[in-house]
């Protein structure tokens, strides 16, 4: 073997090992001792076996873009294995805009139906002007109701939860229609009575 391969081989053994040799005060030219004992008390130079992925592992280290972007991509997996806790909202939250006459009716039908509710004012922008509307929770197995109810008069208007937020989405009467219509025939053919 010569000089030259244990390096070849993973072999991490410092510098030029002339020049190490010159270092510890040997002439030039001079070979290294043959103990590797003497050469680390003599001159603190200590030969260590290093494996590739430990040279990877080192430069990969040492690359601050590496390590940046290292950081980055921790931080958004944390962030999609927290995601309950830093965004809580689900998909299936159905928000229904009701446009009545009466609340109390609206509240009478849920309490002769038995459905437990939670009920509290809502703040909504209507037309430019801020208004606190009655609002009704309900919970369900398969989905969050949120059941805001409106006068009849506001339907002309833009309603809005902030006054220069974005309005909300309106469902086209006959989109819902054309919903209710294909849910109520697969319901009808699962369930014949």
């Amino acid at each position: 073997m010569t000089e030259r391969e244990p390096r070849a081989a993973g072999l991490a053994i410092g510098p030029d090992p002339a020049a190490a040799a010159t270092a510890a005060g040997a002439p030039i030219g001079s070979a290294l001792p043959a103990q590797p004992t003497e050469l680390v008390y003599e001159s603190g130079l200590e030969l260590q076996a290093r494996s590739q992925w430990a040279f990877a592992r080192r430069r990969f280290f040492r690359h601050r873009l590496a390590m940046a972007s290292l950081v980055v991509l921790l931080t958004v997996f944390a962030l999609g294995a927290f995601a309950n806790l830093v965004a809580p909202y689900s998909y299936s939250d159905i928000n229904i805009h009701l446009f009545t006459d009466s609340v109390k009716d609206v509240e009478m039908f849920l309490l002769n139906r038995q459905i437990r509710y939670r009920s509290r004012e809502r703040r909504v922008y209507i037309g430019g002007e801020a208004r606190s509307v009655p609002n009704f929770s309900v919970s369900t197995d398969d989905a969050d109701f949120d059941i805001t109810v409106f006068a009849p008069r506001d339907r002309r208007y833009q309603l809005r939860t902030t006054a220069e937020g974005k309005p909300f989405d309106r469902a086209r009467i006959d989109w819902l229609d054309s919903v209710l219509e294909s849910a109520g025939t697969a319901g009808a053919a699962a369930n014949p009575l």
